[in-house]
Order: structure tokens, then C-alpha cells, then sequence
């Protein structure tokens, strides 16, 4: 049974994969993209994001725009750090067309509530950058925690150190207040964080077989992840790769048993030293039911066979359905 995913990216190169991942896979009914700021603004991710589904050939997918800055702030602007891994563009400053079509009117929060009530539970929703677009939703209307399938997130750190600081991981860190507020609503989700992510590294041999098939996609698709890969080469030297962070978000929606779990009631500091830490819920310790599953391992030779396999596909055109 096909399971229908919304995709909330602040399209940048790893999500860029991640929209071809869930292209290559036929179990997935791939209907949208809600478009958030992390990687780079939203403009510029909704740009991203139309460009890419349609270079690879699927301009039926819906794109929208989302809120564009954190709950508590005024306004955003691209770190320094988010333009050297993944460029000025977001996609490794490869240049592709702009898409022949644009932006669906109206608001990605309001377009997520409709999205719940016309699928219900069998929507998967798979936020890959900060939570700010569900934690709307969720404000505006409560009631869409219990009646969503699931919430697959990339985001977070629970066993291993963050990559902003000690404690805190970057889609978590551009609005700890909307993930605790997601983390807390008691929505169905699961946290692949960079306890997994990390794992699961991508090289320059893996990007040759996309280069190799001399497509306008497989050179896009290795191009823009050399970039990335380069760029790990420079900030995390010792992993030997780039790590497939929203890939695997978007694998383990399709596939939970790809990874481990422990069941947890989960939140976010919000004030002192450790904003920013995900951490369980102190007041719910010994809780029963709860609704959260932390990942804390993965089948990395299944999933990258599975990434390659599905990728490829797509960067040689071929139908997956």
C-alpha cells in the first residue's frame, strides 16, 4: 500500500536527494512539498525544490511555502556555515533551469491542515529542516495531532554530541521552541536524528554511478553531492563521506524497520545553557504511551543499497512506478 508523504525541506542538497528518493520509490504517494528556511531562505528553497522535481520529471508535485522564520524571531538570514556546505543556492552552486511553473498560492501551514484532513492517517509528514511549519499547524488547529498518520523528522541528537554545539543539532537549533512544541503535542512521530544520519555516508564512488549514466539528472545528482561531500571533507574529515540525513528521514517514512527505536516522551530545552538539547521530557519520566521513537540505530548496508539503487533510477530517467 502506498503510503502518501508531504515533504517540508529547506531544499538544500541533502534534501535535494531526498525529493529524488522519494521519487525513486513506488510505495510512495509523493504529492507535496511544504518549503521552510534553514539551508537557505524560503524563496529560495521553493525554488530549489520546483526546480529539482521537475529535472526530474515530476512537475505534479505540489510546492508551497511555508513560514519563514522561527516562532520567536522577527526574520531569518543564512548562516555562513549552511552557504559553505551546501552553497549560495542550497544545491552545491549547481546551476539548473528554473522550473516552468510556480509556487502554489496560499500558505504551507494551511495547506498541511488540509493535507491532514483529506488524507488522515495515511499521510506521513517528513519535516527535514526546523518544525516551524507543524508547530504552526499545530497552533492553528490541535486536533490534527491525533488524526495524522505519522511525523518522520530529521532532526535532533540523542546519544552523540549536536553539530551546532555539544547538545544541539541544527534543524532543531533554528526553532528549539517549535520543536518543544511539537515534541509535547503528543503527534506520532519519529526522530532520526544524528545518531543515525551520521552513519549512513555517501562517496565520491557512490556519485560516480550517477555521473557515469551522462544524463542531465545523474550529472546534477553527482555534481551537487561532490559539493557536499567536499564540504564534509573540510568540517567532519574523519567520517571518510557525506551523511544522508533527509534521505534516511524519508527511508525510514516508507520503512520504519530500517531503524531501531526507543520509545520516548521527548522535548526540547528552551532556556538556559542547553537550548536547543533534545532530551526526554523530564516531567513525563516513567510515563506511559509514549509517542515519540527516538532512532538510535539503522541498517546502513540495506538503506545505502536501497539509496543507491532508487537514486540511480532516478538520475537515468527511468519510470518507478
Amino acid at each position: 500500500m502506498a503510503r502518501t508523504l508531504i515533504l517540508d525541506l529547506d531544499t538544500g542538497i541533502d534534501d535535494s536527494l531526498a525529493i529524488a528518493y522519494a521519487i525513486g520509490s513506488p510505495e510512495a504517494n509523493f504529492v507535496a512539498i511544504t518549503g521552510t528556511y534553514g539551508n537557505v531562505d524560503v524563496d529560495q528553497g521553493v525554488r530549489n525544490s520546483l526546480a529539482v522535481t521537475e529535472l526530474l520529471g515530476r512537475d505534479d508535485i505540489d510546492v508551497v511555502a511555508g513560514v519563514p522564520h522561527a516562532l520567536e524571531r522577527d526574520g531569518f538570514d543564512v548562516l555562513e556555515i549552511s552557504q559553505f556546505i551546501h552553497g549560495r543556492n542550497g544545491i552545491g552552486d549547481v546551476e539548473i533551469p528554473d522550473a516552468t511553473r510556480g509556487a502554489c498560492a496560499g500558505d504551507g501551514v494551511d495547506y498541511l491542515i488540509a493535507a491532514v484532513e483529506r488524507f488522515g492517517h495515511d499521510l506521513v509528514y517528513v519535516p527535514t529542516g526546523p518544525l516551524t511549519t507543524l508547530a504552526e499547524a499545530l497552533r492553528r488547529k490541535p486536533e490534527i495531532a491525533g488524526s495524522i498518520g505519522r511525523v518522520v523528522l530529521m532532526g535532533g541528537a540523542l546519544t552523540v554530541p549536536g553539530n551546532v554545539n555539544a547538545w544541539t543539532e541544527a534543524n532543531i537549533g533554528q526553532d528549539p521552541d517549535a520543536a518543544n512544541e511539537v515534541f509535547r503535542s503528543g503527534i506520532p512521530l519519529t526522530m532520526i536524528g544524528l545518531d543515525v544520519t551520521l552513519q549512513t555516508l555517501l562517496t565520491y564512488e557512490h556519485t560516480r554511478v550517477w555521473r557515469d549514466l551522462d544524463t542531465a539528472a545523474g550529472r546534477f545528482l553527482a555534481d551537487m553531492t561532490d559539493y557536499y561531500i567536499r564540504a564534509y571533507e573540510t568540517t567532519s574529515p574523519h567520517l571518510g563521506g557525506c551523511g544522508l540525513h533527509d534521505p534516511l528521514a524519508v527511508a525510514v517514512a516508507l520503512d520504519p524497520s530500517l531503524v531501531t527505536t526507543l520509545p520516548l516522551h521527548m522535548s526540547v530545552d528552551v532556556t538556559g545553557p542547553t537550548r536547543g538539547r533534545t532530551i526526554g521530557n523530564p516531567e513525563k519520566i516513567g510515563a506511559p504511551h509514549p509517542t515519540c521513537e527516538v532512532a538510535v540505530g539503522v541498517d546502513v548496508e540495506r538503506f545505502l543499497d536501497m539509496f543507491m539503487t532508487r537514486i540511480s533510477a532516478v538520475a537515468a530517467g527511468e519510470k518507478t512506478a
